[in-house]
C-alpha cells in the first residue's frame, strides 16, 4: 500500500472513531480535543487526526478556536430556539413539497427505513447501541424528504441551519417511549406521503421536529440525565 494510501486509511479511521466517540457524547460540549492524545489512542498520528478534526469541523461536530485549538460543539437556549424555529419551516415546507413530489421507488425506501428502524426498537429500545444504530436511518429518512422536495434551495438552507450533528447526538438520549413516538411519527409521515396530502405530511413533521425539540431542551437543563 502506497504511503498516500496509508494516510487515507489512517484518517479515515481517525474521523469514525472520533465521530463515533462525539455522537455518544463522551466529552462535554466544551471539551478540547488535543491531537496528541488523539493520535495516541488511535494509535496513529498527528497529521491524520489533523485531518479528521477539520472534516468533523465542517460537518459541525467541533469548531476549532484561534490559538485555541479544536473543541466539542457546544449550543446554548438560543441556539436550540433559532435551529429549531428555522428547522420547522424548512423541514415541515419540504415535507409538503415531499408529499406531491415522492417517487414512488422514493416512498418504498422511505418504507423500509421504517421497518429497519422499527425492528431495532422491537430488540429493546433501552439498550444504549440500538438506539444509536437508529440514528443513521433517523437521518437517512430525514435527507430522502428534503431530496424529495426536488427543491435544492430548499435542501441546501436546512443542511446550513440544522445542525445534523445536534440531531444525532440528542437522539441517543430519547427515553423508550420517545423513541417509539418517533417512530409512529416516521410511519404516518409516509402514509401521509403515499396519500400525497401535503396538509397532513407537514402536519406530522411539525409535530415530529417538536417532539424532538423538547428532548433536546430536557437534554441541556440536565446534560447528564
Amino acid at each position: 500500500m502506497s504511503k498516500s494510501n496509508n494516510h487515507g486509511h489512517a484518517a479515515e479511521h481517525a474521523y469514525h472513531a472520533i465521530k463515533g466517540r462525539l455522537l455518544r457524547n463522551e466529552w462535554p460540549d466544551g471539551t478540547y480535543l488535543r491531537e496528541t492524545e488523539l493520535a495516541e489512542s488511535l494509535g496513529v498520528s498527528r497529521t491524520p487526526v489533523r485531518d479528521a478534526l477539520r472534516r468533523l469541523a465542517v460537518e459541525g461536530l467541533v469548531e476549532t478556536i484561534p490559538n485555541a485549538g479544536t473543541r466539542v460543539r457546544g449550543w446554548n437556549a438560543q441556539d436550540l430556539d433559532e435551529i429549531f424555529g428555522l428547522r420547522s419551516l424548512l423541514e415541515g415546507y419540504a415535507a409538503r413539497l415531499a408529499a406531491q413530489r415522492l417517487s414512488e421507488e422514493e416512498i418504498g425506501e422511505l418504507r423500509t427505513l421504517c421497518e429497519e428502524m422499527e425492528a431495532i426498537v422491537a430488540r429493546g429500545s433501552e439498550d444504549r447501541s440500538r438506539r444509536e444504530a437508529l440514528a443513521p436511518l433517523n437521518e437517512r429518512f430525514h435527507t430522502l424528504i428534503l431530496q424529495g422536495s426536488r427543491n435544492g434551495r430548499l435542501a441546501q438552507m436546512t443542511r446550513q441551519v440544522v445542525s445534523i450533528p445536534l440531531v444525532l447526538r440528542t437522539f441517543t438520549r430519547y427515553e423508550p417511549e420517545e423513541i417509539r413516538r418517533s417512530m409512529s411519527h416516521h410511519r404516518e409521515m409516509v402514509e401521509a406521503f403515499a396519500a400525497r396530502d401535503p396538509i397532513w405530511a407537514e402536519s406530522i413533521m411539525l409535530a415530529h421536529l417538536q417532539a424532538g425539540f423538547a428532548v433536546m431542551k430536557r437534554n441541556q437543563a440536565n446534560p447528564t440525565g
